[in-house]
């Protein structure tokens, strides 16, 4: 029986493999059952899992692809993958519980099981960073498939030039990974980390403003490698800000999770003009877009 949430057919996907002989593909509509390590409640309405497969395979991702997670009576969702893949053995994901799905998902507990379809995308190239300095912007829940990028630098540390990273919230009480942004802050000395709030509170000591504001903090050369993924208002102004200091739009890229539905590229709720967000991206080459004013 098919997943009733998928477009599949009960046809089994062929490959000729180089050597001419078949083996079957795995098939992009199958959800794999994953069972959750680790659940945690973070934010106002977000939750962290901890998640691997019940088969003990791994997720085999690049940082920025997505997922769709599902439950069987309920539906799918597509979801950031949180965690590099260079931490084996298991995979992270954030779920903002906000409507049917997402709040069924939120409610799972250690030791339940969600369904898994993924990796699927193109996440960041990750040879194109490395030897330069990288800068991520990230707001709100955009840390999430941006952590999976912070990540994989500090595990391949000696790959990348300097290392700065922005991080914007509304206020103190919605930031997320909170032992992440401690470390961040006070332990990792190789990581430039400025943060800020939309609006502050008597126990907050740090910047507040918009996430634009942490640029006057710092100084970004102009052959830094750049990622966004955050609020869709946010890209506008701080890809202004890049040009000021006449970083190159080939040199940008941009995170444009939104209205995905299926994953695969056949149900068009993603497309922009002919690109399709969750097969073309959900990472983007910022001088590919530019001009595609839907996309922002």
């Amino acid at each position: 029986m098919n997943h009733p949430y998928s477009y599949a057919d009960d046809r089994e996907e062929k490959l000729i493999t180089t050597e001419g002989a078949e083996r079957e593909e795995e098939n992009i509509f199958l959800p794999k059952p994953a069972r959750v390590l680790q659940a945690q409640p973070m934010g106002r309405t977000e939750k962290y899992f901890r998640l691997a497969f019940s088969d003990g395979s791994s997720m085999g991702h690049q940082p920025g692809q997505i997922v769709e997670a599902s439950l069987f009576g309920y539906g799918e969702i597509p979801l950031g993958i949180a965690s590099s893949p260079t931490r084996e053995g298991y995979f992270d994901l954030l779920i903002r519980k906000a409507g049917r799905v997402s709040t069924a998902l939120w409610n799972l507990e250690i030791g339940d099981t969600m369904y898994i379809r993924g990796p699927l995308g193109k996440g960041f190239p990750v040879d194109e960073f490395k030897g330069h300095d990288v800068l991520i912007v990230a707001g709100g829940i955009g840390l999430c498939p941006t952590r999976s990028m912070i990540e994989y630098i500090e595990d391949r540390r000696e790959e990348f030039g300097h290392f700065t990273l922005f991080f914007g919230a509304r206020t103190p009480k919605d930031q997320l990974f909170p032992n992440d942004l401690a470390r961040w802050r006070e332990e990792i000395d190789w990581i430039e980390y400025h943060e800020t709030v939309d609006q502050g509170s008597p126990e907050w000591k740090g910047n507040v403003g918009v996430i634009t504001t942490l640029f006057a903090k710092t100084s970004i050369s102009k052959g830094c490698r750049v990622i966004i993924c955050g609020p869709p208002i946010m890209y506008k102004f701080v890809i202004k800000e890049l040009k000021k200091l006449g970083i190159p739009d080939a040199h940008i890229y941009v995170d444009l999770e939104r209205r995905m539905k299926c994953g695969v590229g056949k149900c068009g709720h993603c497309q922009i003009n002919g690109l399709y967000v969750c097969t073309d991206g959900p990472v983007f080459n910022y001088a590919r877009i530019k001009n595609l004013e839907e996309a922002f």
